[in-house]
């Protein structure tokens, strides 16, 4: 710990030039929702709330305002919030690939992965085998990217308007 980040103005300060400045400060300041919403605003990698203290880590407001400036912020959440719909889909809306690190719970909620798959097909690597099997859900993914039929259920690649879909989107081999 650097003494002159162990006051909350310095720190304050010194989050608005360096978003990680939070790594350096004492572990009251790390403890200081003031301060570490004011990190979260500037962070652009969703990277800094790994150094905040594990009481906010649990903090559903300094959450929010985390996976709504970088959805893949939702890796330093707490276990009780990666099973929270609103944090997580909060997440995912801001960056699909937040869904990687949300609850097999989360992975299975069919909202929450369209809305990842919405921005990249290739999310559907990260949700549950049942819906793998939803029509919607895969639909959704082969508009994008015909290839995303090959994490398709069995009973999906066999669906005409699944496979006509896939196709239309998967560039010819020449």
């Amino acid at each position: 710990m650097i003494d002159e980040y162990s006051s909350k103005t310095t720190v304050l300060a010194a989050v608005k030039e360096k978003d990680l400045a939070l790594k350096c400060t004492s572990y009251k300041l790390k403890d200081d929702k003031e301060v570490v919403l004011a990190v979260v605003m500037q962070d652009v990698y969703g990277r800094a709330l790994y150094y905040a203290s594990s009481e906010l880590k649990d903090d559903k407001k300094v959450f929010l305002a985390a996976v709504n400036q970088h959805g893949e912020a939702l890796q330093f959440v707490s276990r009780n919030l990666r099973h929270d719909k609103e944090v997580v889909l909060a997440a995912v809306m801001e960056d699909g690939y937040g869904l990687q690190h949300a609850s097999d719970e989360m992975k299975d909620d069919k909202e929450v992965v369209l809305a990842a798959v919405k921005q990249n097909s290739r999310l559907l690597y990260y949700t549950s085998n049942r819906l793998l099997d939803n029509k919607e859900l895969l639909l959704a993914a082969v508009k994008q990217d015909g290839w995303a039929l090959e994490k398709a259920s069995l009973n999906l690649r066999h669906n005409k308007e699944v496979v006509l879909a896939a196709v239309k989107q998967t560039p010819p081999i020449n």
